[in-house]
């Protein structure tokens, strides 16, 4: 990833969430390495703060979320207090399978993973992620709530749930037969195997697979294209393609008309329509 024009990071290095800015694009980088980047309730809530304070920085026309080390995201840590068993002290002795004492999980969900999905979803800029190893449950799920997905070739995803007992969370039930369909959602999430970024690809899973040292500079190049383009309209066309998956037709056609008309009357369509009249590149600023 290129640093030229850019911010350092404003977290300590050993910090669980690295927060960058490359020209007009915020990077978040999940920083727990030793732990393959798996989530704990202090990292989800710092993913909450900085898409937060991107969404409300107007000189923020993209984010770029990735993972360091040699893997995206773990999912859970399930060593995380919030969601490790605990066993009963009392058991006796001749008890060598001391079982655990129940765990809304739930309230986990609640808290941290409901805030963080719809957050993600409703950003005002386009997201992008940069997928660099295995994303596996929540963590996996967390990047297809993304705009768009590049995928390391070595990268694989995994819809882990069903091997612990729990089913996909984090917008997955939602993302994953909208993505690949009934069919190939029921086969990630029951049986949980690895998905390659390959196949990933070519079920449309993500969007693209490229060469694991490209992915970085790849999933930079994507973010600062869709920088310098017509944001409002970019955050419009998602929540349209979102809607269209639940609308009739008709509906559909009345969702666009509604929102041509807004963008109507905004700059960067003026700017756009005149940049293209006049044979020169648009210079876009509407958020």
């Amino acid at each position: 990833m290129s640093t030229a024009n850019t911010t350092p990071s404003t977290a300590a290095e050993d910090s669980p969430l690295l927060i960058s800015t490359e020209g007009a694009v915020r990077v978040l980088t999940l920083n727990r390495p030793q732990a393959l980047n798996a989530f704990t309730t202090g990292l989800l809530g710092q993913l909450r703060v900085a898409l937060d304070e991107a969404a409300h920085d107007e000189t923020v026309r993209a984010v770029l979320i990735t993972g360091a080390g040699r893997a995206f995201c773990a999912g859970q840590d399930l060593s995380d207090p919030h969601i490790k068993p605990e066993f009963d002290e009392h058991a006796g002795e001749v008890d060598a399978h001391k079982k655990p004492k129940a765990k809304d999980i739930g309230n986990l969900l609640d808290h941290y993973y409901i805030p963080l999905a719809l957050r993600l979803r409703s950003m005002p800029v386009p997201t992008v992620c940069a997928v660099n190893g295995v994303a596996a449950g929540a963590g996996a799920n967390f990047a297809l709530g993304c705009d768009l997905v590049l995928a390391g070739q070595s990268a694989s995803f995994i819809q882990a749930f069903s091997k612990i007992g729990l089913v996909p969370d984090c917008g997955g039930t939602w993302l994953l037969t909208r993505l690949v369909g009934r069919a190939r959602a029921m086969q990630l999430a029951l049986l949980g195997d690895k998905l390659p970024a390959a196949d990933a690809q070519a079920w449309g899973l993500i969007a693209r697979c490229v060469a694991d040292a490209e992915l970085q500079s790849e999933a930079m190049a994507t973010a600062q294209k869709l920088a310098k383009m017509p944001t409002k309209a970019l955050v419009q066309t998602r929540e349209a393609l979102d809607a269209s998956m639940d609308l009739e037709f008709e509906d559909a056609l009345k969702l666009e008309a509604r929102l041509q008309s807004q963008l109507g009357y905004a700059h960067d369509y003026l700017e756009g329509a005149a940049a293209f009249l006049t044979k020169r590149q648009p210079t876009f600023k509407d958020r």
